[in-house]
Formats: C-alpha cells, sequence, structure tokens
C-alpha cells in the first residue's frame, strides 16, 4: 500500500500521523524512546488501509483528531487552525480538501528556533512527483474535487516555503495517486519545480488533467472507507494463525475457506492446491482487496514459515482479522499425503512469439490496468483488467488455449489462478517477464 506514518516526538511527548493497524512499531519507538504518545493526527478516512487510530487511543490513551465534515464514530473533529504543543514542537491543523473533504495537512514549527514550518505532514495533497486522486466520489464531483485541491497545494501548502520538508501519506506504488516517484524525501521548493502537476500553474489546466485520469478503485476501499469513519474492531494484538496439517488444512477448506497461495508464480505453477488463489507475498497489500471476501476465514500456503508474520500484517491492515493458519511444512507436506494438486504451465516471450508466429489459435489475454494497456501491448491481445477478472468472465472464451500476461509474470499469474477456479480447461501457461521481457526482446508492441 506504499503507505506512509510518522512518529513526532519531543521531550517526554509524541504524535503518530496516519497510524498503520499494526500499532507495535509505535508502542516500541515510545518505550524506546520513553515518550508518551500524547494525539493521534489522521489526515483524512484512508479507502486503502485499515487506520490504528483506536489501538492507540486505546493502548496508550492517545487522543484522536481528524477533519471536518464526516460523521466520525470516534475521536475529535479539528478546525482549520487549531494549534498543539508537542514538547517543544508547534503543530498546527490546515484544513487541505481535494482528495477529500475533510483531507487535513499538519504544520510543524520547532519552537527551539522559531515559529516558522520545519515540515508538512500532506496525508494524499501532495505527494513526491505526484498529487492526490479525485475521483473517490465519483466522476460527477471530480471537478469540484480539482479545484478544491489546487487551491489547497497553491493557496495554502506551497506559501509555506520551499524549505519545508514534505512527509506525504503514500509513496511509489500507492493507488491513491497515478505516478508516485520512488523517492521518498523532498521539500516544497523541489516539489514546486520538479512535480510534473505542479508544472500545470494554470487552474483550469490542473483540474482539466486531473479530471482526465484514470483510477483503478479496488472494492475493498467501501470496507476500508466504513472501518475508518467508525473505527475498525479492535486487534488487541496481531492474529497468530497456527501451522495446520494437511489434514486439518483440507478440513478448514471443506468448511468455506479460501486458500491464499503467498509463493512466487513458479512456485504456484509448478504444484497447488486446487481452488487457491495465487497471491505473491509482497502483492497481498495491492491486490488480496480484489478477490477476497470478508466473510470466508483465510488459509495460507507460504514459501516459509518465516512470511507469516509479513503475511499477517499486510492481511490484517486491509482488515482481513480471520486467518484460520497456514499449510505446515508448505505445499511438500500436502503432496507427500496423496492429495491432489493442480498445476499450470510456463513459458517464455519466445516460446509466445513463436506460437503467434505460427498462427497457432492461442488467446492472449492482457490483466495490466490501462494506463499500461495504453503504453503499448501484444498485437490482438485481450485486455482486461486484473482486479475486474471475476466479473468479466463471460467474456473469456473457454474454448480456446489462454495465454496471460502482465508486466513480469506476477499479476498474470492471479489471474491465471482466478481462471483455474472458474473452471477454465485451457489456461495454459502464465508468460515469465511478461510484457518487460517482450520490450526487452525487441518484440513489436501495438498502440490504441
Amino acid at each position: 500500500m506504499a503507505h506512509n506514518s510518522y512518529f513526532v516526538g519531543s521531550e517526554d511527548e509524541a504524535v503518530v500521523i496516519d497510524p498503520r493497524r499494526d500499532y507495535d512499531v509505535y508502542i516500541d519507538l515510545a518505550r524506546r524512546e520513553e515518550v508518551k504518545i500524547k494525539y493521534v493526527f489522521e489526515t483524512h478516512r484512508n479507502e486503502d488501509y485499515a487506520i490504528g487510530s483506536t489501538e492507540l487511543f486505546n493502548l496508550a490513551g492517545a487522543e484522536i483528531f481528524h477533519g471536518p465534515g464526516l460523521n466520525w464514530g470516534y475521536g475529535n473533529t479539528l478546525h482549520d487552525g487549531e494549534v498543539f504543543h508537542i514538547g517543544g514542537l508547534k503543530i498546527t491543523a490546515l484544513h487541505t480538501p481535494g482528495h477529500t473533504d475533510e483531507s487535513m495537512s499538519y504544520i510543524l514549527a520547532d519552537l527551539s528556533s522559531s515559529e516558522e514550518p520545519v515540515m508538512v505532514f500532506t496525508g494524499d495533497a501532495l505527494f513526491v512527483g505526484d498529487v492526490g486522486r479525485i475521483d473517490l466520489y465519483g466522476p460527477e464531483e471530480a471537478p469540484r474535487l480539482a479545484a478544491a485541491l489546487y487551491d489547497s497545494i497553491f493557496n495554502r501548502i506551497l506559501p509555506l516555503g520551499d524549505g519545508v520538508i514534505l512527509c506525504p501519506a503514500h509513496g511509489a506504488g500507492s493507488v491513491c495517486g497515478g505516478n508516485i516517484s520512488d523517492r521518498d524525501e523532498s521539500a516544497i521548493g523541489i516539489e514546486r519545480t520538479q512535480n510534473p502537476v505542479l508544472q500545470l500553474k494554470n487552474r483550469e489546466d490542473f483540474i482539466e488533467h486531473k479530471v482526465s485520469e484514470h483510477h483503478e478503485r479496488p472494492p475493498y476501499f467501501l470496507q476500508m472507507e466504513k472501518y475508518n469513519l467508525e473505527g475498525p474492531p479492535l486487534l488487541g494484538r496481531l492474529p497468530n494463525p497456527p501451522p495446520l496439517t494437511p489434514v486439518e488444512f483440507k478440513e478448514e477448506m471443506e468448511r468455506g475457506a479460501v486458500v491464499v497461495d503467498a509463493r512466487t508464480p513458479p512456485a504456484f505453477g509448478g504444484a497447488h492446491i486446487k481452488g487457491s488463489y495465487s497471491i505473491w507475498l509482497e502483492g497481498l497489500p495491492a491486490y488480496a482487496g480484489w478477490v477476497l471476501s470478508y466473510e470466508k476465514p483465510i488459509l495460507l500456503v507460504l514459501e516459509c514459515s518465516d512470511h507469516l508474520d509479513k503475511a499477517v500484517r499486510y492481511l490484517v491492515r486491509l482488515g482481513y482479522d480471520n486467518i484460520t493458519g497456514y499449510l505446515r511444512r508448505g505445499i511438500e507436506a500436502w503432496y507427500d499425503s496423496g492429495f491432489k494438486i493442480e498445476y499450470m504451465g510456463l513459458s517464455s516471450v519466445h516460446e509466445l512469439k513463436q506460437r503467434l508466429d505460427r498462427g497457432e489459435d492461442v488467446l492472449v489475454l492482457d490483466v495490466r490496468d490501462e494506463n499500461e494497456w495504453k503504453e503499448g501491448h501484444i498485437k490482438g491481445a485481450l485486455h482486461i483488467y486484473l482486479g475486474q477478472l471475476e466479473s468479466r468472465l463471460i467474456e473469456i472464451p473457454r474454448d480456446r488455449p489462454i495465454t496471460i500476461v502482465c508486466n513480469v509474470g506476477h499479476r498474470a499469474s492471479l489471474a491465471a489462478s482466478i481462471l483455474l477456479r472458474a473452471g477454465y480447461p485451457n489456461v495454459c501457461c502464465d508468460v515469465l517477464g511478461s510484457t518487460r521481457a517482450w520490450r526487452a526482446s525487441k518484440f513489436p508492441m501495438a498502440k490504441e
């Protein structure tokens, strides 16, 4: 999710901005630095992860604050210009709507030197190399939000000063922006001169650019919005899924649990449990929310047991708390027990190119997003974005061999697992390297 949270301390007090739900990192920092977490500041009602504010209120007594305009089920509503003191620091609330109406930024000043701003925590208003998306309320509201975002950035944030350090709520890879930089560090002056969107200094041009953007919106956003308005269920501690024998694992499957195979695509292709989703470990934050239900328990197949903690953290940040267990000793234990496995063929771009050149009846399914597709694709490919695949299966023929591509092959493996779950008989391969390898081999790309 490329989520950035911030822990700021001075003297014996601290504040956390946009805390993640697995809160132990903040408790550990507070203990190490011998400070009390006094406040939690939220920049907005986050859509892409469950906030950890109520956990810190429950554990540390931290007072929670968030922006105006929503009927919050917890915490306190801020007003523009409210001031808070943390030791020798001053934090000023700055209302910066645009990404959402209640969006807030927080200005930090170090009173030991001056009253002038040192840092600004901008939430999803201003990122490194990009600005926040404005489509969350629907297309009819997008122009209004784009105008509000322009005013927030150009009239409220940029005037704070070029030397002010920028602390956004997301980095590269977040779905809350379109092209956030890989570089995490920045300052207002750097963004003023180098951020491509901020070069659109004309208000109308800025609005037109923002309204024309295309962003995917995962279905789990609705659950996150509900959780973050009312307060997510308290964890107390992270779930501790037990290791399950193959027999126990199979029994949980028969009771309705969904299997998530978090191994790499080649490992999944070689052998996997029938009906499982292939979501590689680092893909869980981005893609679990597209396919997993909040109503069904989750079972995990892992590359090794050391991956359990990370998998659990990724899932609970999305609100998936019902993790029943993981397969002890992994897929090897499954087939050693004599249980059936399924496999999926893997191929290279060279093999795919040869098949297409021979005129074989193979359907190339491209599951990248709209922007990636427009940059170039294999001629004749069928384009369906991965997140929409389960709802658009009717568009995919069952009587043709299907080869799936994405950017490097990871999303293609998830797409293949979706088709296999739906009973498609001719999912012949996931192309390793996918379009990146296709380009590197200098094979032709079409544009539309």
